[in-house]
């Protein structure tokens, strides 16, 4: 049976196998410790029975191997009605993909993000990652705008555009926080 439990510090040394996937931003041991220390309940892994870590989320990861995790944060502004839950990072390790983990961190995402009062869950994924931009859409999630060259390529490449990918929270009734913007913006203009 698959466990969901907040990451630990000890996490840090147990998810390489599924930060080596090329889709999959990779971050410093302080960002991560950053996420865990100010929004510990945002970071949560998914851990096999046998203790490998499944997969992670960073909205925030697991003994023997990372299957998944998810990190994130809640951002924004209560008055202007931005105040929101953020996935930073969602992450399954290839051997465990199509079991509905993601979903299931997601789900814990945005019903901790409910709870702390967001109008809405933002994530930003690759333009080319049209496995995750489905997925993300059946999720009941839509493109609020394109950022243009939000990735950073390596290797000579060009950078590449991301999209701002929204779901509204029971907190916006009238679903402003997800009506898409018209043009496409930099990275410079997002606050």
């Amino acid at each position: 049976m698959t466990t969901l439990r907040a990451f630990t510090c000890d996490d840090l040394f147990r998810f390489n196998n599924i930060n080596l996937d090329p889709l999959t931003e990779t971050y410093g041991i302080p960002f991560y410790l950053q996420y865990l220390a100010h929004w510990p309940e945002y970071f949560i892994v998914a851990e096999a029975p046998g203790g490998e870590l499944m997969g992670y989320s960073d909205v925030t990861a697991a003994l023997m191997l990372c299957v998944f995790t998810v990190m994130g944060k809640a951002e924004g502004s209560v008055a202007r009605e931005e105040w929101h839950g953020h996935v930073t990072a969602l992450s399954v390790a290839p051997e465990f993909r199509r079991l509905g983990l993601a979903a299931k961190l997601m789900e814990l995402l945005e019903e901790i993000s409910e709870k702390k009062g967001g109008f809405f869950v933002d994530l930003f994924v690759r333009v080319s990652n049209q496995v995750a931009v489905n997925m993300y859409k059946q999720l009941g999630y839509s493109v609020y705008r394109t950022v243009l060259e939000y990735y950073s390529a390596s290797s000579g490449e060009p950078d590449e555009d991301a999209y701002d990918m929204r779901k509204a929270l029971s907190r916006d009734m009238e679903k402003k926080s997800i009506i898409p913007l018209p043009h496409p913006v930099r990275p410079e203009d997002i606050e």
